[in-house]
């Protein structure tokens, strides 16, 4: 073991390390005293430490729920090898990457190809210069920071190519699948659902009034009202423009019929804050239930448009119930 040695620049690289808060190594090694040096190094640059005493303990630890994603595995030790844990880390991976730094007193370029074509990411001798542990898992540390921020990238991509920009709901396009989904769901359980339509009354004239930006805030506040007046299962989209679309699974007729009477109330309940000033708002609502009939989603919503075209036409604020046998 060579003595503990860093220099000025890598006591600043460390303090920098710190800064961005502490990270989770995983130290699998079997050498009671080696594996107190690195706890007290890793902790002096802001890691947490989770240690394990041989392979075996750490196989545990890495099948846990959220395990660590820096992994410092010594070659030899005692029930599974380092080497064997490599390959079982990457075969068995289902969650974020795992940076794995391979330390073995083997020096031999035939060892150091058997642990990269294991699953190593990295290979450090023994014994090795405190300093260049601490730059190689900086680099452990980019690399996994470079993941997380692709993998953020990606949701937010995920995000808005199935969520409406304004309101934050569900938009047209995964409403479509969402419906489908729930008709096939309803189909294999033998149960029924409901379908509600909503359009904003009189809604133009805000625009033309207050201007487009005040009718957005308006279009938001009624989606987050929607919202609290439904269940946490319940699907709530925006269809288009001032329509909106809620999707209510194991949802009977009267079901239905209260769960439309709710929203409706929901707007109708207080004003809305448009431009500094409160006007009333209310909602139109066609609503459909399908119980164990196969219905397409372009059916349904049919249904609940023409539901909805009835309830515009019988004075607005109100909600019409249709299904394939009638309207109520």
């Amino acid at each position: 073991m060579t003595p503990e040695r860093i220099d000025g620049k890598a006591e600043a690289a460390a303090q920098e390390f710190s800064l961005h808060g502490p990270e989770t190594i995983l130290v699998a090694e079997d050498d009671p005293m080696f594996r107190r040096i690195l706890q007290r190094w890793l902790e002096s640059w802001g890691f947490g430490v989770v240690i394990a005493e041989d392979g075996k303990r750490a196989w545990e630890i890495l099948r846990q729920d959220n395990p660590p994603q820096l992994l410092i595995l010594d070659w030899v030790m005692p029930g599974i090898d380092g080497l064997e844990l490599c390959r079982r880390t990457r075969a068995a991976r289902c969650g974020p990457y795992q940076y794995i730094l391979l330390v073995t007193a083997r020096d031999r370029t035939p060892d150091v190809v058997r642990g990269l074509e294991a699953g190593a990411d990295d290979y450090l001798t023994k014994p090795f210069d405190k300093a260049e542990l601490h730059a190689r898992l900086r680099v452990g540390r980019r690399i996994l920071t470079l993941e997380r921020n692709l993998i953020s990238a990606q949701e937010k991509l995920r995000f808005q190519a199935t969520h409406d920009a304004l309101t934050g709901l569900w938009n047209r396009g995964a409403l479509f699948d969402l419906l489908h989904n729930e008709i096939e769901r309803t189909l294999r359980t033998h149960s029924s659902m409901g379908v509600l339509m909503l359009d904003v009354d009189h809604f133009k004239p805000v625009n033309d009034t207050y201007g487009h930006l005040a009718g957005d805030a308006a279009l938001h506040e009624m989606a987050q009202r929607i919202q609290r007046a439904t269940r946490p299962y319940d699907t709530v989209g925006r269809y288009g423009g001032e329509e909106f679309l809620v999707i209510l699974p194991t949802c009977d007729r009267e079901q239905t019929a209260n769960s439309a009477e709710r929203i409706r109330a929901a707007i109708e309940a207080a004003p809305f804050t448009v431009a500094e000033k409160e006007i009333s708002l209310t909602v139109s609502i066609g609503a459909t239930v399908v119980a164990e009939l196969a219905m397409s989603e372009t059916e349904i919503l049919s249904l609940s448009d023409m539901a909805l075209y009835q309830a515009k036409s019988e004075g607005r604020n109100r909600t019409v119930l249709c299904t394939s046998f009638g309207n109520e």
